[in-house]
């Protein structure tokens, strides 16, 4: 690996760092805690090295792609990318932070559309690129169903939680 791929790789890393910076600002806390939540929901713990695990394949999927096609080569695919790593960062700040259950539903749905996009986009450049992303793609849909479940439980519930 030379010298300016070297670095562009930990670009790519330094803003997956970024975008978990969310998930660790914006925390669950007590609100949360008091959620009624599907017996299904795994704990908590296994979160964060789902997520670590997650993240370290999107920085070398979008760094593979910048590796065969560059900056120009790849700019749709990348601008898609970019705008997914902000979705991503939105989601923990819309649920957590503004405890807004049904707005980061309808947020995600936007981010499962930006990753299906992502990998359509990515798969003509490289192929293993793109099949990297199916992971993130399946955890997205599970925490979407997730989401959705637990704003359904709470529904009526959502003012006294406020």
């Amino acid at each position: 690996m030379d010298g300016p791929s070297y670095l562009t790789l930990l670009l790519f890393i330094g803003a997956l760092i970024v975008v978990a910076t969310s998930g660790m600002y914006f925390r669950p806390g007590d609100w949360y805690e008091r959620l009624a939540k599907p017996s299904w929901q795994p704990p908590g713990w296994l979160f964060g090295p789902v997520w670590m695990i997650l993240y370290a394949m999107i920085a070398v999927s979008g760094w593979l792609v910048w590796s065969e096609a560059g900056w120009l080569g790849a700019a749709l695919p990348l601008g898609i990318y970019a705008v997914q790593l902000v979705l991503n960062w939105l989601w923990s700040a819309i649920f957590f932070g503004l405890k807004r259950i049904g707005l980061a539903l309808a947020e995600m749905v936007v981010l499962w559309a930006s990753i299906v996009a992502m990998i359509v986009t990515f798969y003509p450049i490289h192929a293993g690129a793109a099949l990297m992303l199916l992971p993130y793609l399946a955890w997205v849909s599970f925490a979407m169903l997730l989401n959705f479940t637990i704003w359904r439980l709470n529904d009526t519930r959502r003012v006294a939680l406020s």
